[in-house]
């Protein structure tokens, strides 16, 4: 089912995507096929994450991710591939960490909808 974004929303998505990095779906399972050490942020909401998510990942929905950024990874060089269910939100995220000073957060485009076509490792729960 294809979701129809607002323009102002769309506006705000495209103003991010140009500050921050992004990598596709193959990059990060490259990345983590060659065992680099990178954070995986899940920042769906609470519901879409309990229904599946990438294996390892961490939850911070996008709701309180500024929040609690600071415990959950302390080290503002760590490299952070967030994602959402199709790389909007998780790009919005990382701009916000970028803001906050997480130079090594970047959005994984294509997301969760893009994980599962490329039968990326899940977990549920």
């Amino acid at each position: 089912m294809s979701r129809q974004h607002s323009p102002r929303f769309l506006d705000l998505v495209d103003q991010a995507k140009r500050q921050i990095p992004e990598v596709s779906v193959t990059q990060v399972m490259g990345m983590i096929a060659a065992g680099d050490a990178i954070a995986l942020v899940d920042t769906r909401e609470q519901s879409e994450w309990a229904a599946g998510h990438i294996t390892g990942a961490i939850h911070l929905g996008k709701g309180v991710i500024e929040r609690d950024i600071e415990q959950a990874v302390p080290d503002t060089d760590t490299v952070m591939v967030l994602y959402c269910g199709g790389g909007y939100r998780s790009a919005l995220a990382a701009a916000a960490l970028h803001a906050m000073g997480y130079t090594g957060a970047v959005s994984m485009d294509g997301g969760w909808r893009g994980w599962n076509e490329a039968g990326g490792s899940t977990e549920s729960g």
